[in-house]
């Protein structure tokens, strides 16, 4: 039996001018959502912009505010939200966040928010919109704190791939290897996994899989779960970091983007990905590795040893200038460590200015991924936002373990079976 759409609340600004309306309907169609205006009178436009208290022009902005009050005060049911507006549009920019803000701080609806130009496909907004059907329809699995059985979860990353083995609440193996061949990698990751554990495949109850790689591996081990990242990551970085009571925010700065989720009992409540540029991710740090001639690992050693690196000039907003800047900082005679801090801080506040604005940004702050191992990183976002970040012992594996841990609620549906 098919499961029913999810129904989504379009609250946007400008997607009909832009052209991109129809992508949003057919992203949204593909991973069984279905997207709706909420229907408001114009007293109830009049009511909701006196009552959110913020001057904006655009009457579309105005229509905007109304519906996401009648979502919130129930007058019209959703089972998420999508909020989006032109990245032009300062006034728009302004209302998404408030209304992001307004929708978390009064409701348990999950929502993305994102910023859409004219070339926006479907593709761009599968993942968040596969996300927001995912959390629609799997709060209670996702709602699960404790592992049972002796499940699998593999991430196939742009970069790396990752396999843990969890039994009964508790990692028993991991393996890790760089991306190369898809299915060889995720071989070679789970032999590793299952040779620390001390298990064979044939004792595997369940298993996860997500990353870029996640159908291809999905179909290769014939998973119970395929999932997209979002969703699998905060699981997993709210396990390993105790922290799936309350409130948390989750940062993970990836190699080829970013992913920022606000975390409440274990369940994204808003969330965003992407980035300008690759400057603004992992591989900006890797190229900074390589120019420095140290191996990534050591990156952030180096990086260490400065005070921080502010002062240096670094522009990576685009990766081919960033490149630009370290060789320029280098020639200038700037130490090794300056600029690698420069790099790290650079990133941070990339990551700080583009994603961490669509979220809600409450401790703890958990980085998790490979670059969470990269400590100036850590400082450099740490800084920013005026914190201690965390970073969980396994945070290189968090979406692997993410999708170990809700594997583990397959293992009951196929005892039923």
């Amino acid at each position: 039996m098919s499961e029913l759409p999810v129904n989504i609340a379009q609250i946007t600004c400008g997607a009909e001018y832009s052209g991109i309306q129809n992508e949003i309907a057919m992203a949204a169609e593909t991973v069984g959502g279905q997207m709706f205006y909420p229907d408001v009178a114009l007293k109830d436009v009049k009511r909701a912009y006196k009552d959110f208290g913020l001057l904006v022009k655009s009457p579309d902005l105005k229509l905007a505010i109304a519906r996401a009050h009648a979502v919130v005060e129930g007058r019209i049911e959703a089972d998420g939200i999508f909020i989006a507006s032109c990245f032009r549009c300062a006034e728009a920019a302004i209302v998404r966040t408030e209304l992001r803000r307004y929708i978390v701080e009064n409701s348990r609806i999950p929502v993305v928010s994102y910023s859409f130009n004219e070339r926006t496909g479907s593709s761009t907004l599968l993942t968040r919109l596969e996300a927001l059907t995912t959390i629609a329809r799997r709060r209670n699995l996702m709602a699960r704190r404790v592992q049972v059985g002796i499940t699998m979860g593999v991430d196939s990353g742009s970069s790396t791939t990752k396999c843990i083995i969890m039994q009964d609440n508790e990692i028993i193996g991991t393996g890790w290897r760089p991306t190369t061949e898809v299915i060889k990698s995720t071989d070679e990751v789970v032999a590793l996994a299952l040779e620390e554990s001390g298990l064979k495949l044939s004792d595997i109850e369940a298993i996860g899989t997500t990353g870029y790689g996640r159908f291809l591996i999905g179909k290769h081990m014939n998973a119970d779960l395929v999932q997209e990242e979002l969703t699998v990551n905060s699981k997993g970085a709210v396990y390993l970091a105790n922290a799936q009571k309350g409130f948390a925010t989750v940062i993970d700065i990836g190699g080829m983007d970013n992913k920022a989720i606000s975390v409440n009992d274990g369940i994204p409540s808003s969330f965003t990905m992407g980035g300008i540029c690759a400057g603004a991710s992992g591989r900006f740090l890797e190229m900074t590795a390589k120019r420095l001639d140290v191996d990534i690992t050591e990156l952030g050693a180096l990086s260490m040893k400065s005070e921080g690196g502010e002062d240096v000039p670094m522009n990576s907003y685009c990766i081919v200038f960033g490149t630009q800047s370290l060789v320029n900082a280098l020639a200038a005679g700037y130490k090794r460590e300056d600029v690698a801090a420069a790099a790290c801080h650079s990133v941070a506040q990339q990551v700080y200015e583009q994603q961490l604005q669509e979220v809600e940004i409450k401790e703890p702050v958990i980085m998790v991924g490979g670059s969470s191992l990269i400590q100036g990183l850590v400082r450099a976002m740490g800084r920013m936002l005026n914190t201690e970040v965390v970073v969980p012992h396994h945070s290189q594996y968090i979406g692997a373990t993410g999708g170990a841990l809700l594997g583990s609620g397959f293992i009951d549906k196929k005892k039923e079976e």
